[in-house]
């Protein structure tokens, strides 16, 4: 972790006093700080950082602005901005936990190509935060940004099959992979028609954790590691990100390790139809009419619609077990970035009371959810003249609804269902991670799967 998290006190860690806005005067600080602060036009505004000198012209501590009712996460920036050494929070945070995390995931550096790791940065943990569910999810998140962040020329579908397998290491999961033309023998045609035209074989991931009788929870990630559109051809500029149409999968996967480490009482089981979306003589085409595992035969609109195929065959497997919580997480739509922008994403379900637990969960370890519809009158809008359904509609409109509507008919069993469209991606820097991949929705998955199975 690039930054130490210390649950010890440490001798001659310097304090970060916690200013609010207009508050230099109330914050308890030596008068000689508050003349620093002026003298060096200190707002207090959220996120401003201002080293203050000891009286040898050493650091003597520092001050950061935590505005009006701004979150936790603000914290993050510290990670960057203080100088190396020993520090400890001159007030226990209003969020002591959220705070720590903050401090952990605002550190993280991608370093697999050269980039040089950030600060040597120490900090005492803020009285009662248990380190380790700290830990647990700070590298969870890492674990999804590495993925993400990672190409497609060192994350294709067996890098992916081989990130999965070192975590299933670590937590002794078992993990299955069916492979190739293997897929048509065992009934998964979407996922082998999406897959087929790349050199790197498609296949589906799926990773086994915790005693069979224990409730089970699957998760379910989209795994195209690079998306070209297929015959639907994206342009260049919409390929530039491409490496991230795998966020899906990364994020289950960072899920599936805060899980295990905590070893919270679940059958846990993560499916991953792990693809890339290329284009040969034998790519599958626009017109082509599959037929799923579930039997629903697709009519093919546009193949750049790639991702809710492999998701349905994947989807349709994880049904058959009727688990008690069933999540899928893919970079699926346009859409939901057009409604929401990129650090908001949707989910989808039926179930109210997990919505309602989503929606508080969110707001509690501020991790950004917004619910959307399933508007079932949109339902036709994926109508075909010639199969069960069409992979995408013709008129443009709700695309993240109606890709979310397509998904939903291959569970049917299933009583608690959630689908997540998210972006997976930091367009630029934030206090608590830089522009890069990125985990959404996994904390707040956290705490409610460790609240209900802890």
């Amino acid at each position: 972790m690039p930054v130490e998290l210390v649950e010890k006190k440490m001798q001659g860690a310097l304090p970060v006093h916690l200013v609010a806005r207009d508050g230099l005067e109330t914050a308890g600080l030596a008068p000689s700080a508050v003349a620093w602060a002026k003298a060096n036009g200190f707002s207090s505004e959220v996120g401003k950082t201002l080293v203050v000198p000891a009286e040898n012209g050493a650091v003597g501590g520092a001050l950061f602005g935590v505005g009006e009712s701004e979150g936790a996460l603000a914290l993050g920036a510290l990670s960057k901005a203080l100088p190396e050494g020993d520090w400890h929070f001159a007030s226990v945070p209003a969020e002591p936990e959220l705070a720590a995390i903050a401090l952990a995931l605002g550190g993280y550096v991608f370093t697999r190509y050269g980039k040089k790791p950030g600060k040597a940065l120490r900090f005492e943990l803020p009285t009662g935060v248990d380190a380790g569910r700290v830990r647990r999810i700070a590298d969870g998140v890492f674990l999804t940004r590495d993925l993400v962040n990672t190409p497609t020329s060192d994350m294709g579908p067996e890098e992916l099959e081989k990130a999965a397998r070192t975590l299933a290491g670590a937590h002794k999961a078992d993990v299955f992979v069916i492979e190739g033309d293997d897929l048509l023998k065992q009934n998964f045609p979407m996922i082998h028609a999406v897959g087929r035209a790349s050199a790197g074989a498609p296949r589906l991931i799926d990773m086994r954790w915790g005693p069979p009788s224990a409730p089970k929870v699957t998760l379910v990630g989209k795994g195209v590691c690079f998306d070209t559109g297929g015959l639907d051809i994206k342009p260049s500029t919409g390929m530039l990100l491409m490496k991230k149409d795998m966020g899906g999968a990364a994020n289950v996967l960072g899920l599936a390790s805060m899980i295990m480490a905590a070893r919270l009482q679940v059958r846990l089981r993560v499916l991953i139809p792990a693809v890339e979306n290329s284009i040969a003589g034998n790519a599958f085409r626009p017109g082509d009419v599959l037929t799923s595992r579930k039997g629903i035969t697709v009519e093919i609109g546009n193949t750049d619609a790639e991702g809710r195929l492999v998701l349905a065959d994947a989807l349709a497997l994880a049904d058959e077990e009727e688990p008690q919580l069933l999540v899928d997480m893919a970079t699926l739509t346009g859409a939901a970035r057009v409604a929401l922008g990129p650090d908001l994403p949707p989910f989808y379900t039926g179930d109210e009371a997990l919505a309602s637990e989503l929606a508080a969960a969110s707001l509690t370890v501020e991790d950004p959810l917004w619910r959307m519809p399933l508007w079932r009158p949109y339902d036709a809008k994926l109508s075909s003249r010639i199969a069960d359904i069409n992979n995408v509609t013709t008129d443009g409109f709700a695309g993240s609804i109606t890709a979310a509507l397509f998904l939903k008919r291959f569970v049917e069993k299933t009583a608690s269902w959630a689908h997540f469209d998210i972006f997976a991606w930091n367009p630029a820097d934030r206090a608590h991670g830089p522009a890069g991949g990125e985990a959404q929705g996994i904390r707040a998955l956290e705490r409610i799967i460790s609240t209900r199975y802890g």
